[in-house]
């Protein structure tokens, strides 16, 4: 094996596989990176058993090979080296890789790369192609509902079904819901459902802000495993196995009053209130009132810990129905409000004991459902 390539190129790609490889794990080949050439490219490769993560860096290769090799020393030797041509050879059945760059040289112990596991290839059971723009922005908003606790594994997944040329994801922990829809170029031949995991969704979106082209998800025949294709990288994750709840039925069909306010102010007056709401079991407090003659209606929000003290502030908003009162855990109102793209939203309610249902003013496609915190008012 003899191949180069500028160091920023490397350090690029070894930073984007390196977050695939196991941390604890019985298998230590594992804790490894493989290097191989393939088609006139360097392929690095990543594998924790769960997610496994591809990646091509353009260099010359002067003679084909592969081997593995610690990540943690790859990683760190390569981003402490100049930006310059990184020089990589490996002699014929010898596991020892060295590499050169400007007035640096190393030598690193590996193992072969046939004893490294097989990246899974994912065909035959259909595959669509998306926009990353859109789709980085439906992971962001389905994503931070997710359960993070393993005790039912189906809600550390996102569920996402594939139906006519609508692609629906939805994630919930219990206390929260969102739903979002995307619309396909063309239509599936027969519904899809399946449950990918919030982790590796989560991954995939830090790759998505910079590509351009479509991303092509493909699901193998059995539905056990699912590929995401980027233009140098490729990511493959096993599915969740499970029933995903039916998520229809939390969200009300109706409401006494509708609150329409700016995001930007709702979030800034949020987290103030939470710097209160910390000692506080993370409450708080929003209460609307509807405006008189041509005088706004608003909404009131605050926040108390008996022992600190509490806070209280208003914004200008538009009631429709009754006055109204809820309370929220105000992580996830901010972890709501946080993901939408500023203009205004709109919060549905029936009363503070039933959840409140969350839209962005002029876009159908997102759906967040908050479960109201039981409080003394």
């Amino acid at each position: 094996m003899n191949v180069s390539c500028l160091q920023e190129h490397l350090a690029k790609g070894l930073g984007i596989v390196g977050r695939a490889v196991a941390v604890r794990s019985t298998l230590p080949i594992t804790a490894n990176i493989l290097l191989s050439t393939e088609e006139g490219r360097l392929k690095l490769a990543a594998t924790n058993l769960e997610i496994a993560l591809s990646c091509w860096v353009g260099a010359q290769v002067e003679e084909e090979g592969a081997i593995t090799v610690p990540s943690r020393l790859l990683i760190d030797f390569v981003n402490s080296l100049p930006s310059e041509k990184i020089e990589m050879t490996l002699a014929p059945r010898s596991r020892q890789l060295k590499l050169a760059c400007a007035r640096n040289q190393a030598t690193m112990n590996g193992v072969d790369a046939d004893d490294f596991p097989p990246i899974p290839t994912v065909e035959d059971g259909g595959s669509l192609e998306l926009d990353p723009q859109e789709l980085h922005t439906a992971i962001s908003q389905v994503i931070i509902s997710a359960a993070t606790d393993d005790s039912r594994p189906v809600l550390v997944g996102v569920n996402a079904k594939m139906e006519g040329d609508q692609l629906t994801f939805a994630a919930t922990d219990g206390f929260r819901l969102s739903v979002r829809h995307l619309t396909l170029s063309s239509a599936v031949p027969e519904p899809v459902q399946v449950i990918i995991p919030a982790r590796a969704l989560a991954e995939l979106n830090r790759l998505l802000p910079e590509e351009t082209d479509p991303v092509q998800m493909t699901l193998n025949s059995t539905r056990t495993q699912v590929l995401f294709r980027l233009k140098n990288v490729e990511l493959v994750t096993q599915l969740i196995q499970g029933t995903f709840p039916d998520y229809s039925q939390i969200i009300p069909e109706d409401h006494t009053s509708k609150a329409t306010v700016d995001v930007a102010e709702f979030l800034r007056e949020t987290r103030t209130a939470a710097i209160f709401a910390r000692d506080g079991s993370g409450i708080v407090r929003l209460q609307f009132t509807p405006g008189e003659d041509v005088a706004p209606g608003k909404m009131t929000i605050s926040a108390r810990a008996e022992e600190i003290g509490d806070n209280l502030s208003e914004l200008d908003a538009a009631i429709e129905g009754e006055g109204d009162k809820i309370a929220f855990n105000s992580k996830y109102l901010q972890d709501y409000l946080g993901v939408l793209e500023g203009g205004r939203v709109t919060l549905e309610m029936s009363g503070p004991s039933r959840q409140g249902v969350l839209r962005p003013v002029g876009d159908d496609s997102f759906v967040h459902v908050l479960m109201p915190m039981v409080v003394q008012w």
